[in-house]
């Protein structure tokens, strides 16, 4: 596989506090990364400054397009999808209509709405929600909608921050196998940040550690699920 994303020297700060201290990573074209790490880490702020939404410098390149130049909406209209801590979700439109505003970059109607029923052949509650509010969507549901959302901009790229956070653990196993199919089947590259460590090795191909804005550790799942001291830290074994 090809490099789909090349980060060098990656900084970030908000106002006057660096957060990120150069960091180098890669991730493959077709491939599930993850950044594993402890709260404060720097985890969600090297998805912001992925998305543009943090002051950074270094280097970006998606498929050698440099993205450090460029703000958050043409960041997006390259195929980055964000889908943020917290679901993002838009509470007082409906489910569909949510999904809708996932795809106001594009015109054709027709894809749209082939598209909205892939989303619902994905998460069959959403089309049972179809026409509620999303503000009354359980937890659950409404992180399965910030997901179909990310993929109505038929992204290259979805980053995943928290995706499990504040789920019921069938929740999470059903989102996290739902998340195998789209990479598997639709070739969506994932960046994901993830607290339950155990599952985002399981889902992912290649994990960085991250440790106050420095990248201690990377490698394979495999290899980052025999290191000793990260089973010790993270896993609890």
């Amino acid at each position: 596989m090809s490099h789909l994303l090349e980060v060098k020297g990656l900084e970030a700060s908000y106002g006057n506090i660096n957060v990120l201290h150069g960091l180098d990573f890669n991730l493959e074209d077709g491939g599930v990364t993850t950044i594993l790490g402890a709260n404060g880490a720097g985890k969600t702020t090297t998805l912001r400054a992925i998305s543009g939404m943090v002051s950074r410098k270094g280097d970006i390149r998606l498929m050698d397009k440099q993205l450090v130049t460029l703000g958050t909406a043409d960041i997006t209209r390259q195929g980055i999808a964000h889908v943020p801590e917290g679901r993002g979700t838009f509470v007082r439109m409906s489910t569909e209509d949510n999904l809708k505003l996932g795809a106001y970059s594009r015109r054709d109607k027709a894809e749209i709405t082939q598209d909205i029923e892939k989303v619902f052949s994905y998460f069959p509650i959403l089309k049972q929600r179809r026409t509620q509010q999303a503000g009354t969507l359980s937890g659950g549901e409404a992180q399965m909608l910030a997901v179909g959302r990310a993929l109505m901009l038929r992204p290259r790229l979805l980053l995943l921050d928290e995706p499990s956070f504040g789920l019921a653990p069938l929740i999470v196993q059903e989102l996290f196998a739902i998340l195998k199919r789209i990479n598997v089947e639709e070739g969506v590259s994932m960046l994901l940040v993830e607290q339950n460590a155990s599952l985002a090795l399981e889902l992912a191909d290649h994990a960085y550690l991250l440790e106050t804005g420095n990248i201690v550790i990377s490698g394979t799942s495999d290899s980052i699920l025999e290191n000793e001291s990260v089973r010790r830290s993270y896993l609890g074994y």
